[in-house]
């Protein structure tokens, strides 16, 4: 009887990898918002690399598994559908990057923007009593992750764009 693996040894050490780089660099902090969120050293490049460069599974899992860790690190919970929201669906977003390996500059905007979305819903629904008075709180929740995400966006954008013009995407496979 032949045994399959759902992960061979190489992508599982990607994966450890591509979290633990991503979990280091989210501590190194340029800004911190009051309520959750800060623009860090490029947190999101090596998962969004894990995604440019592994199958949809391997990605996705890499992606998800990294929400989860950011949530042990700094647990922030209010309601489960917020937990889901915050963590394995804004980060495992990131992973959608995978779908796009011929244009990862794309892919990258794209993973960051699903997470954008992600934590835009999460904090209107749950966190809208902290728009300030007279402030619509969707408007509020998009400037607050609008804030820190761009920026990251903006990082992660042209890391990977030089990663892909020295051909260093694919380089190691």
């Amino acid at each position: 009887m032949e045994h399959r693996t759902i992960f061979t040894a190489r992508e599982i050490s990607e994966m450890a990898i591509a979290i633990a780089l991503s979990t280091v660099l989210s501590f190194i902090k340029v800004f911190q918002m009051p309520q959750g969120g800060s623009i860090t050293a490029g947190s999101m490049i090596p998962i969004i690399y894990l995604a440019l460069r592994n199958r949809p599974k391997v990605a996705l899992t890499g992606s998800i598994l990294y929400g989860i860790v950011q949530f042990m690190v700094e647990p922030f919970f209010v309601h489960p559908a917020q937990f889901i929201l915050d963590y394995p669906l804004a980060f495992g977003a990131l992973g959608i990057a995978t779908f796009m390996k011929k244009y990862p500059f794309i892919g990258a905007g794209i993973g960051v923007s699903l997470r954008f979305i992600c934590h835009f819903l999460s904090g209107f629904i749950f966190f809208g009593m902290y728009a300030p008075e007279g402030i619509n709180p969707i408007y509020y929740s998009a400037i607050y992750n609008g804030s820190y995400l761009i920026p990251e966006l903006v990082v992660t954008a042209i890391f990977i764009y030089i990663l892909s013009k020295k051909k260093l995407i694919d380089a190691f496979k």
